[in-house]
């Protein structure tokens, strides 16, 4: 806790003394929440998702601290379970990535679909906007399965003002030159595909919490 709140404090001084920077515009503070996709399973911890993802983002002059709240192994229900100390009050924004661990186990898509929906639903009454980050089934979980899981997120986005990014690994699932040896995890390279491609939902993200802070 005493190194999250030093990490803060100096990126706050950095942003504020840096040239240009906007003395009004205080860095945002975006949690991911998710599993072992988002903790960085098998990778150091700067080249985990929320490390990469902020590193970009300072590159395009964006002051964002991600707060790396993935826990390998979650589930949709374990997210709800915790949600309330893995969001603390402050947080502009959520990642939200989960669902991979429940279509592993085979778990029913509507709980799935239920946990996440009520994690939504908490997230809008406290006013966090939220990327939604889809996810889809292994395709050896038969037809009647993987049709039930991949719909649950688009579902969810219809229903909820969320920006979706419809498969949190697309273009990196099932390429052994993206993934670790274990064929699921992303590896270094992996994550910057990930990061590459949903970048732009990340900064409409980004914008739609301004748009708040200015209305």
């Amino acid at each position: 806790m005493v190194q999250r709140l030093a990490a803060w404090l100096l990126l706050t001084l950095f942003c504020a003394l840096a040239p240009g920077a906007k003395a009004a515009e205080p860095p945002l503070k975006i949690v991911a929440l998710g599993d072992s996709l988002t903790a960085g399973l098998g990778l150091p911890a700067g080249e985990t998702f929320p490390a990469r993802l902020t590193a970009a983002l300072s590159a395009k002059g964006l002051a964002v601290m991600i707060e790396n709240a993935g826990v390998s192994g979650d589930t949709a229900s374990g997210g709800l379970d915790r949600l309330d100390w893995s969001v603390p009050d402050g947080t502009d924004a959520v990642i939200l990535e989960l669902g991979a661990n429940d279509a592993l186990r085979g778990l029913s898509p509507e709980l799935t679909k239920k946990a996440l929906d009520t994690i939504l639903h908490k997230l809008a009454d406290r006013h966090i906007p939220v990327l939604l980050a889809g996810m889809r089934a292994p395709r050896n979980l038969g037809t009647e399965y993987t049709r039930q899981f991949d719909a649950i997120y688009p579902a969810l986005a219809s229903t909820h003002a969320v920006v979706f990014y419809s498969f949190f690994l697309e273009g990196v699932a099932t390429d052994p030159k993206l993934n670790q040896g274990d064929g699921l995890h992303p590896n270094p390279a992996g994550v910057d595909e990930i990061v590459k491609r949903i970048l732009p939902q990340v900064e409409e993200l980004i914008s739609r919490v301004r748009a708040a802070r200015r209305s």
